[in-house]
């Protein structure tokens, strides 16, 4: 997948201007794929070059204009074309696991700098997962959705919060693991 890509799903979703776009991507996509603001918004200069979005200047009072972008239907097509083709399957290249498992070749004292190390990435996955739940109270408060987007946006929400749960209960066996290796 392309920045390009994620960029139209959000654009389709609601039009946005590039700071909008920037807090999207930190707040709710930011997890699934992630970009700088620089990131951002040099690729919605190339995006507007290739015709697949394009600005509208929205004056504020007080402040500069801002430019709202949004996908024509050249992005939408391209969008289309990208979403029907096959999705390869993803190598998982995980750092934490390779550590952990090259701590059968380190002393007591490695193993309780790992243990520090799993406790603290255990806490972001936890926050994360505090910050997704929030979300979905937030969004979809009796669980049901009213149309296709909202039903797919909540199914990916609901994978987010699965593969989290996933993750803190395999951080969970690592401490037990750990612990009982000290004993």
């Amino acid at each position: 997948m392309s920045l390009e890509h994620a960029i139209l799903v959000s654009l389709l979703e609601q039009p946005a201007s590039g700071y909008e776009l920037a807090r999207r991507f930190d707040r709710s996509i930011g997890r699934f794929w992630t970009a700088t603001h620089q990131q951002i918004y040099r690729v919605l200069r190339r995006m507007e070059a290739d015709a697949w979005i394009v600005a509208e200047e929205v004056g504020q009072a007080g402040l500069p204009d801002k430019k709202v972008w949004s996908a024509t239907p050249a992005g939408r097509a391209t969008l289309v074309t990208w979403l029907r083709a096959p999705v390869e399957p993803e190598a998982v290249r995980h750092e934490l696991a390779v550590k952990i498992r090259g701590a059968a070749f380190d002393d007591p004292a490695g193993r309780t700098a790992l243990r520090a190390e799993v406790e603290r990435y255990r806490a972001d996955h936890e926050a994360t997962l505090a910050g997704y739940l929030a979300g979905e109270r937030r969004d979809f408060p009796d669980g049901a959705t009213a149309d296709a987007r909202a039903a797919l946006q909540h199914v990916v929400l609901r994978g987010g919060i699965a593969y989290e749960r996933m993750v803190l209960a395999w951080l969970d066996d690592v401490l037990a693991t750990l612990h009982d290796l000290d004993r």
